[in-house]
C-alpha cells in the first residue's frame, strides 16, 4: 500500500498504457538548451573519459552545463554512473590462454566436471576498505574493456587459507603459516608440506578411490609451477588439470570464497584479531553447504562458453 491517491494512481496507470512511461510528455515552452547536436557530442565524450565526473564534462561543454542537465541527457540515452567492476588485468597474451583453455574443455560433459579437485589460496582481512570507482555506461556495458578497472594483488594484514572442493565434496580447508618478510612468504616447501603432504594427498586418495580419474587444478603462483612441486605431483600420481593465468572467473571455488566470506560478515559478533579470524573461517567452511559448491561447479559450461563468446577477454562470472 501506498499514500497515493487513487485518482493520481489511475491517471498514471493511463498514461503508462498509452506512452509506456510515466513521465510528463514534453511541452511548448521555452527551446532545449541542449540541442541534438550537442547531444551527441556529450555522448561521444562522456564514451570516452567514462570516469570522468558529470560536473566535469558539463564545465568542457559549450553552455557550461549543469550536472543535473548531463545526468538528464545521458538518462535519456541509457547511460548512468556505475560503480566499475574490479577485474584481473588480461593482456593479449591471457586472452589468446582464456580463449585455449575455453576450447579445449567446451567439449566437457557434465560427467566430466566431477573429476576436478578446484583449489586456491585466499586472504582473509580483518578490515577491508576499498575505494570506489565511478564510470558512465550502459547497462550492457558493465564488461566493456573501458568501463572495468584493473584488480593487482595486494600486501596487508590477513590471514591466508588454502581450500579446494569437487563436485559433491568439500575438501580441507588449511590456514597457512609462514614467517612473512624476505624469504618467508609462501614457497614450494612450505605448499608442499602444508597444503599437498598435509591436505591435498588424502583428499585426492579419498576421491580416487569413489570416482575414476580425478585431476587437481592449481592456479600459475611461483610455488605451485616450481620444479619441487611439480615433481612432486608426479611422484604421487596426481595429474594437473591446465589453466589459464589470471583466470578466477574459470575456477568455481572464486564464488565459495565469497559465500564464505558473506557467513564470516553475518556473525553477529566480527572478529577483532587474527586467532578469532582464524576460527571464523573455519566454522565458516563447516557451515558452507556442500550444494552452493556444486551449484559453482554446474556452471562450469557457462563459464567455458563465456569465455568463448568474448573471444577470450572477461566474463560476467
Amino acid at each position: 500500500m501506498t499514500d497515493i491517491p487513487y485518482s493520481t494512481a489511475k491517471t498514471l496507470w493511463h498514461k503508462y498504457q498509452e506512452t509506456g512511461s510515466t513521465k510528463n510528455r514534453p511541452r511548448s515552452g521555452r527551446p532545449k538548451k541542449v540541442t541534438e547536436r550537442l547531444e551527441r557530442a556529450l555522448i561521444r565524450n562522456a564514451v570516452k573519459e567514462r570516469r570522468k565526473p558529470f560536473r566535469e564534462l558539463g564545465n568542457a561543454m559549450p553552455g557550461n552545463l549543469s550536472e543535473g542537465t548531463i545526468r538528464n541527457v545521458l538518462d535519456e540515452h541509457g547511460y548512468h554512473r556505475r560503480i566499475a567492476r574490479k577485474v584481473p588485468y588480461l593482456t593479449d597474451d591471457h586472452k589468446r590462454k582464456r580463449k585455449h583453455w575455453a576450447e579445449l574443455y567446451r567439449r566437457f560433459r557434465k560427467r566430466q566436471w566431477r573429476k576436478p579437485i578446484w583449489s586456491d589460496e585466499c586472504y582473509i582481512y580483518l578490515g577491508d576498505s576499498r575505494g570506489k570507482v565511478y564510470v558512465t555506461r550502459l547497462a550492457e556495458e558493465e564488461y566493456n574493456e573501458n568501463c572495468l578497472v584493473p584488480k593487482f594483488k595486494q600486501s596487508s594484514l590477513r590471514v591466508m587459507i588454502w581450500g579446494c572442493i569437487a563436485k559433491g565434496k568439500k575438501g580441507p580447508l588449511v590456514v597457512l603459516e609462514y614467517p612473512g618478510g624476505k624469504g618467508g612468504g609462501m614457497n614450494s616447501e612450505r605448499y608442499i608440506t602444508q597444503v599437498l603432504e598435509g591436505a591435498l594427498k588424502p583428499f585426492f586418495q579419498e576421491l580416487k578411490q569413489a570416482r575414476r580419474g580425478p585431476i587437481f587444478q592449481q592456479d600459475g603462483a611461483a610455488s605451485h609451477r616450481s620444479k619441487e612441486t611439480l615433481k612432486w605431483l608426479s611422484d604421487h600420481g596426481i595429474p594437473l588439470m591446465d589453466h589459464p593465468p589470471n583466470s578466477p572467473d574459470l575456477s568455481p571455488i572464486e564464488p565459495v570464497w565469497h559465500e564464505l566470506k558473506t557467513i564470516i560478515r553475518a556473525r553477529p559478533h566480527p572478529p577483532t584479531s587474527a586467532p578469532e579470524l582464524i576460527q571464523a573461517v573455519k566454522d565458516a567452511w563447516e557451515m558452507l553447504p556442500i550444494s552452493v559448491i556444486d551449484k559453482y561447479i554446474d556452471s562450469m559450461p557457462e563459464r567455458v562458453q563465456a569465455v568463448l563468446d568474448a573471444d577470450g577477454g572477461h566474463t560476467g562470472f
